[in-house]
């Protein structure tokens, strides 16, 4: 790997780190206070997971990158500009869903996601057929993170179909 590759497998760890940094890392805090689903994998699990998957998204932007000549030219703006605009969209969500805690907001960034790496991933694939393969992992966990964002956003909606406490009930 060239050393320009340790640039590449970074950079999507920028949004996050700097979304914590701001935030004073309220990020945890609100996950964990959620009526969490009994299917949600904990804190830490989705914390290794971003970080792996970022990591893969990465080394995948840099295979398309030097299979494309390296430099900056144009070839390279509409594959890695999809992929720039997919780290940002992604950068978004974790702004709305645990910042703003605005998850119908953040279910409809999920979705332009979604789109955006489907594309990314077949404009890709003439360039470089692992790296669009090694989009798959983040396209799986994108589609666990919706139907999270999706049943949070719905229990917010309908009360009533909040998981119930076995405490006391006070009307």
């Amino acid at each position: 790997m060239q050393p320009q590759g340790v640039i590449f497998l970074l950079l999507p760890h920028l949004g996050p780190i700097l979304v914590w940094l701001f935030t004073g890392n309220q990020l945890s805090g609100w996950c964990e206070d959620l009526n969490k689903l009994s299917w949600c994998p904990p804190h830490k699990v989705i914390l290794l997971l971003w970080t792996v998957i970022y990591s893969v998204m990465g080394y995948a932007s840099y295979l398309v990158w030097k299979n494309l000549g390296g430099g900056f030219g144009p070839p390279l703006a509409l594959p890695l500009g999809l992929y720039a605009a997919q780290l940002v969209l992604s950068w978004t969500f974790l702004i709305l869903f645990f910042v703003a805690h605005n998850t119908g907001l953040a279910l409809l960034h999920l979705l332009l996601l979604y789109g955006l790496v489907v594309s990314t991933a077949l404009t890709w694939h003439p360039i470089n057929k692992l790296a669009a393969l090694l989009l798959l992992p983040y396209l799986a966990w994108l589609t666990m993170t919706a139907a999270i964002t999706y049943q949070l956003w719905r229990a917010s909606l309908c009360p009533m179909h909040q998981p119930q406490s076995t405490g006391n009930k006070s009307d």
